[in-house]
């Protein structure tokens, strides 16, 4: 009883900076635990790893391939394209929500600036997504654990406990999260079945497609990427990711922060 009540004080206590009452029942109801995932269940043929690591070779890239896999990977996991629409006599503001997305080099490596860059460098488009951190300040923000980090390293999302406080994305130093600020589902223009759609209030995020790894597929950027992107188990040497890390001068986004992040880059 008394862990119950304190429980429903730590929650309330976030509600309390202006989160409004129905999301925290919500929390207050899954704080169980975290509970198995309809869409992340294991079959007998799932891919495992002790780290999944992604590396993206951008030597590879060009502005209709990344347009490709953006694509591959948001219409897999429902990802909305959210415009901007005229409500009475209001517009409504168009918001983003993004699992990947291209950028500028200067966006993505902001610690790694260079006045003399390669021209080629400086044209390439760069794919950016949740970095899948060791030490991700992600979890650790969250007052509900509705984010946390699998064993295998995969930093997942449990949609049903996340009380859209956004601290998970303010703690994010790489803005690889978006929130749902109104109702995605319109924005969808054709709903896959096998992955669960959001709601107005909750946070999102690529998840190294845990769905697909569970029944033996590889995530759905990677099978679009024609090669471009190799996925594996960073902790086995024998893996195709840690042969191309040997061959291959990689670098990471922000690793002076110390998160640790799983995304490697050849440029």
């Amino acid at each position: 009883m008394e862990d119950s009540r304190r429980q429903f004080l730590k929650i309330a206590g976030v509600a309390a900076l202006g989160m409004g009452t129905v999301p925290v029942v919500k929390a207050v109801a899954a704080s169980g635990g975290h509970g198995p995932q309809p869409h992340t269940r294991k079959g007998d043929d799932a891919l495992s790893a002790t780290q999944w690591g992604l590396v993206i070779d951008t030597t590879k890239m060009n502005h209709e391939l990344v347009e490709h896999i953006v694509e591959a990977c948001h219409k897999t996991h429902n990802v909305p394209a959210i415009t901007a629409d005229k409500v009475g006599e209001k517009t409504a503001i168009a918001h983003e929500i993004k699992w990947i997305w291209e950028t500028h080099y200067h966006h993505a490596f902001t610690d790694k600036h260079s006045n003399y860059m390669s021209e080629d460098v400086e044209e390439r488009p760069f794919l950016v997504l949740c970095n899948h951190c060791e030490e991700p300040p992600c979890t650790q923000a969250c007052p509900t654990e509705a984010t946390f980090k699998r064993p295998d390293g995969i930093v997942i999302m449990d949609f049903h406990r996340c009380i859209g406080c956004r601290f998970c994305m303010a703690a994010c130093p790489y803005g690889s999260r978006s929130f749902n600020f109104r109702d995605p589902r319109p924005f969808i223009e054709e709903t896959n079945l096998a992955f669960p759609t959001r709601s107005k209030g909750v946070v999102e995020k690529c998840n190294f497609c845990a769905e697909r790894l569970a029944v033996g597929q590889a995530p759905a950027c990677v099978e679009a990427s024609e090669g471009a992107i190799v996925f594996g188990d960073l902790e086995d040497p024998n893996s195709e990711i840690r042969e191309v890390l040997r061959e291959h001068y990689t670098i990471r986004r922000k690793v002076t922060l110390g998160t640790g992040p799983a995304v490697y880059y050849i440029i």
